[in-house]
């Protein structure tokens, strides 16, 4: 068989040895065969080069194996856009949450919101719409969120955690300076503390990111002239990441910078589903290294105190369901 321009091996041949050492070593309740074999492959169809799920060196290997192995039964209830919240109001407070105007299985046959909003998933990732009731065509808005619920999130890619989110809509208050999509801060927590936060610059338009280190030294390539700036609560979104990251390996915590409070985006466990491409490609390794350092010898994280409202209020995420208490 004639060896692609590439350099690499022809597809099928080149992860065989290494799905059969993960066979070999996997658990009987792990992943099944198919799905071995889909990590591998598309892996292999992203990064051009073999994965090695059994000793990963790269980030994005690393986000391979937990999509394999990790069945933390807290993922569901941190992935869900909805859930998520109460544990963020519990361990923040509720200053840092934006508020849930409205959530359900099906939008209403009129906008229940006035004003500039946010409708999105409770359980998937990129499905949301920045909605005007006065301009949009409300019938479109109803007809692309059903979409949403069709069908579950992450499973062709194989991320586990996304299969115990209830499917669900919810509306949020839009934040920041409309039109624009406020400048999105993706702290990277390993072993409780953040390592690099990448910036995501005009997200609905022409979509660029950066990645920097926690003092704020450049890792990647510049995306921009003009995103050499830290967010003025550069200080407290490493504080609120590195408490909401605690117990953790790795998680990603995003945040928006539209206040004297950081306004909390997500959590995600799988980002990009380790097929992103770093650039440089050596930020791959340097991230991974993090994740397999462990957290010895790591300087102990910050800690900031809850802020209460002055008007005695402990919480702002109204229409949310569950209880609030995480343990």
């Amino acid at each position: 068989m004639t060896t692609p321009k590439t350099g690499l091996r022809p597809t099928g041949a080149v992860p065989t040895e290494h799905l059969q050492a993960t066979l070999r070593n996997r658990d009987r309740s792990g992943p099944s065969l198919s799905a071995l074999a889909r990590l591998h492959l598309t892996y292999l169809w992203r990064h051009r080069r073999r994965l090695s799920i059994e000793s990963p060196t790269r980030f994005t290997e690393f986000v391979q194996r937990r999509k394999a192995e990790d069945r933390d039964p807290r993922l569901p209830g941190l992935i869900d856009k909805l859930m998520v919240k109460h544990f963020v109001c519990d361990l923040l407070g509720p200053e840092w949450v934006t508020p849930t105007l409205w959530s359900g299985d099906e939008l209403p046959s009129v906008p229940p919101c006035i004003g500039l909003h946010v409708v999105k998933s409770r359980h998937g990732c990129g499905q949301m719409m920045v909605v005007d009731p006065d301009e949009a065509d409300w019938t479109a808005v109803r007809r692309r969120a059903l979409s949403w619920m069709r069908g579950p999130y992450g499973r062709w890619l194989d991320e586990w955690g996304y299969q115990g989110v209830p499917r669900g809509l919810m509306i949020e208050p839009f934040i920041g300076t409309a039109p624009t999509l406020p400048i999105d801060y993706k702290l990277y927590v390993f072993h409780g503390r953040v390592e690099a936060v990448q910036v995501h610059f005009d997200r609905a338009t022409d979509h660029r990111w950066s990645l920097f280190d926690r003092s704020w030294n450049r890792l990647s390539t510049a995306a921009t002239s003009h995103d050499d700036r830290p967010p003025t609560t550069l200080a407290r979104m490493i504080d609120g990441a590195e408490i909401l990251g605690s117990g953790f390996d790795f998680v990603r915590i995003d945040f928006y910078d539209v206040g004297p409070v950081p306004r909390f985006g997500e959590m995600t466990f799988y980002p990009g589903s380790g097929l992103d491409r770093f650039d440089p490609v050596g930020l791959d390794l340097i991230l991974g290294g993090f994740w397999r350092a462990g957290p010895a010898a790591r300087n102990a994280p910050c800690r900031i105190a809850r802020q209460v409202p002055t008007d005695g209020s402990t919480s702002s995420t109204g229409g949310q369901e569950g209880s609030g208490r995480w343990e």
